[in-house]
């Protein structure tokens, strides 16, 4: 998969993912009533992380919001604080991995700077869907054990002779909503950070390669090489290399052998 698709992808699952959360946490079905024991009722009541609703047998639906903070569960309350936080880092992160698109080109954008964003909402995307995850996961533990409470309590009368009536919640639909957006956040900021990877840009390794010279060997005056000021030097220039040591002016006999007969 090449990175734009790979990008592409990742960007269309985050956009459903975020949606897929802010339609959960606005929902009124996060816990609704049991009718295991009771099928035919005529009134169902269903909760929300915001308010109450009861809908009667005749189509009439009432809901009550929660007018109080403080009187509400700590554990419904850090429910939504999770969900709000990833709704927040889902629309930031959406944000900006518009601007990190390979696909757009927004003025002299290097590539790096690309990745480095792409990066950054990949992570983004990652935390809004393990906080959705959570917030979810947290609220169906509260509701499995509020339920298996209120099933002890209906069959301890009288060692469970007498069954009192009481009303029990399970998952309600927002909760597999949340669980599903969560996902598709998650595995979409998966495939930002994989995508990253395709466009940071690569380093390029040059290697140092020696050149020797062929042919004839020159021979090097040691200290023979001198930078010319040009103002006014009377010292003559002189080649430091001529098949030999030589200069211009002269040319340095050695004695031999011969000379000494």
């Amino acid at each position: 998969m090449s990175t734009t698709t790979c990008q592409v992808v990742a960007f269309l699952l985050s956009i459903l993912g975020l949606a897929g959360c802010i339609a959960a946490t606005g929902m009124d079905m996060w816990s609704t009533q049991d009718l295991y024991d009771n099928p035919v009722t005529s009134v169902f009541q269903y909760e929300g992380l915001w308010r109450s609703c009861v809908r009667q047998s005749s189509g009439f639906t009432e809901c009550r919001p929660y007018f109080t903070i403080l009187g509400l569960p700590a554990m419904l309350q850090a429910v939504r604080a999770l969900m709000i936080v990833g709704i927040v880092l889902g629309a930031i992160g959406l944000l900006v991995s518009i601007f990190a698109l390979k696909c757009i080109r927004i003025g002299s954008m290097e590539d790096s700077a690309k990745a480095n964003m792409t990066l950054t909402s990949g992570i983004m995307f990652i935390v809004s869907g393990l906080c959705a995850i959570a917030g979810v996961s947290v609220f169906a533990n509260m509701l499995v054990t509020n339920f298996w409470m209120s099933t002890a309590n209906m069959y301890s009368g009288m060692g469970g002779m007498v069954q009192t009536i009481q009303t029990r919640y399970t998952f309600g639909a927002a909760l597999f909503v949340g669980w599903v957006a969560g996902g598709l956040t998650l595995v979409g900021g998966v495939m930002m950070c994989i995508a990253c990877r395709g466009l940071a840009p690569e380093e390029t390794n040059y290697k140092a390669v020696s050149y020797h010279a062929s042919g004839h060997s020159v021979a090097y005056k040691p200290g023979g090489f001198k930078a010319s000021t040009g103002f006014g030097s009377n010292t003559k220039n002189k080649k430091i290399y001529d098949g030999g040591a030589h200069t211009e002016d002269e040319v340095q006999s050695y004695p031999s052998k011969h000379d000494y007969v």
